[in-house]
């Protein structure tokens, strides 16, 4: 397990530390850095440009069916690459884990690789290894995945293996005692034992939320890690892991009978079970704006991270969002780039987006848009602050035109297509596995484009005033405390 990068596809990509294997002969299994926007050339293209880009629209193959005990099942061939993903989406992340067991959601993904029925522990691991592939596991804040990299002649191999432990996961002792001690372990490394550890992806949602849900600590205090215990990993593995409420997806170069085939032979037999009443994760609309201030033992410059609600996934103004992430945070285009580090040089760098544990797609509840940055002492919170009260300002007061909004257009473009050619199909999975649990419709992936298209200048304008009002922001400010 290691720290992943935090820049990945459409946004700042803080990834969980949940890397699970090592890739041998396709790539390695950790999350690489790779641009999250446009390049420049492509930010500055006119609306000429856009337009012809629309000719070069692609669609994603989606074969989408429902087993009688659930599972959902996603196909989508590709023949550009000897190579198949196979992705187990399952819908239980962070968010609604059980109270007073803070990171149980993701302890239990560590259990998923420590043995089933017909494998032992790390044979999971060895057998997609020894065939060439990677694997890997992440939990996130609305699910829990697992996927794998093969050549396509093993695809049946993976779908047997997949659903070996989906039915009978090893759940000992001996096991759950060892990965408490694990997780413990990367708590200290990865958050406690080094400068800004969790600023701001894990630290933010705790002050900015108020449901319990969305606000207590994903990653896990370290009690309510050691008070977890077997009865609790057996439970929470027939209540969550339970076919009905899980995603299949398979992507690459396979034959679509044959791994229909496959799929109701080695998952059809798996039983359903009763799901409980979904968690109610509704914020209430942030009327004050909020500020904190957090010390840092280990950092020897101040951070600051600001956050705002985000609008409902899947309404006009959520798109909006999207496209004004774009014209603010990202790429070296940005305004926020442009005023902090090209003509204020406040930083060096500004990072931030929407969901900083994925992108603006793979999330399922309230999320917050955030920005985060390290500063010079001698440089005030107040002073970014005001900067990006006067960047907001500008694009309330001056509007946003049809020529920005189409530029705005492009990098969101770009930036989808990334995500969707990601690391040998797995970004492809990503989205179809969580629009199949969230949306119930992953051809989805086929119509974000367009939902983009449909907003207007007038729609940035009302986004822009409900959703960027100070009073909807909520301010962390990390304090230096290492001796330099």
């Amino acid at each position: 397990m290691h720290v992943t990068s935090k820049k990945l596809s459409i946004r700042n990509y803080r990834l969980l530390p949940l890397v699970i294997g090592v890739g041998l002969a396709l790539a390695s299994c950790s999350q690489k850095t790779t641009s999250h926007t446009a390049d420049t050339s492509v930010a500055t293209a006119t609306t000429e440009t856009v337009e012809a880009d629309t000719a070069s629209e692609f669609e994603v193959p989606v074969e989408y069916y429902t087993l009688d005990n659930g599972l959902k099942v996603i196909l989508s061939p590709d023949k550009t690459a000897p190579i198949v993903t196979v992705a187990a989406y399952y819908n239980i992340g962070f968010r609604i884990e059980p109270k007073d067991r803070t990171g149980f959601a993701h302890l239990f993904e560590h259990m998923m690789f420590q043995g089933s029925d017909n494998l032992g522990k790390m044979e999971f691991i060895q057998l997609v290894q020894k065939n060439g592939g990677v694997l890997n596991g992440s939990t996130r804040f609305d699910f829990t995945n697992y996927f794998e990299i093969v050549p396509a002649h093993k695809l049946e191999t993976m779908l047997w293996a997949e659903a070996d432990r989906m039915k009978g996961l090893n759940i000992t002792q001996e096991n759950l005692t060892n990965q408490q001690g694990v997780v413990k372990n990367e708590v200290k490394v990865n958050v406690l034992n080094q400068p800004y550890g969790g600023f701001p992806w894990l630290d933010m949602p705790q002050y900015a939320n108020k449901n319990w849900y969305n606000a207590h600590n994903f990653y896990g205090d370290l009690e309510d890690l050691d008070a977890a215990s077997l009865e609790d990993v057996q439970s929470f593995f027939k209540t969550y892991y339970a076919t009905n409420n899980a995603a299949l997806v398979v992507v690459g170069d396979f034959d679509p009978a044959q791994a229909k085939e496959w799929v109701q032979q080695y998952f059809g037999d798996i039983p359903s079970a009763p799901l409980p009443e979904k968690a109610n994760l509704t914020e209430p609309r942030q009327e004050k704006e909020q500020r904190f201030t957090k010390d840092d033992k280990l950092a020897n410059k101040p951070a600051i991270a600001f956050a705002y609600h985000m609008p409902e996934r899947n309404t006009p103004e959520y798109y909006a969002m999207g496209l004004l992430d774009q014209i603010l945070l990202q790429g070296d285009d940005s305004r926020l780039h442009q005023a902090l580090v090209q003509d204020k040089g406040y930083t060096g760098s500004v990072s931030g987006g929407i969901n900083y544990l994925g992108n603006m797609f793979n999330y399922n509840g309230p999320m917050l848009w955030m920005g985060d940055l390290v500063h010079d002492k001698e440089v005030s919170a107040d002073s970014i602050i005001n900067v990006l009260d006067q960047e907001i300002a500008k694009l309330q007061q001056n509007g946003i035109t049809q020529e920005q909004l189409d530029l705005a257009l492009v990098k969101m473009r770009s930036s989808l297509y990334d995500q969707v050619s990601q690391m040998y199909g797995f970004g492809k999975a990503d989205l179809l596995a969580t629009f199949a649990l969230f949306d119930d419709n992953p051809s989805r992936i086929n119509e974000l484009e367009e939902e983009f298209k449909k907003v207007t200048p007038e729609v940035m304008q009302q986004t822009i005033k409900e959703y960027l009002r100070p009073t909807n922001r909520t301010i962390l400010v990390v304090n230096p405390q290492a001796q330099i």
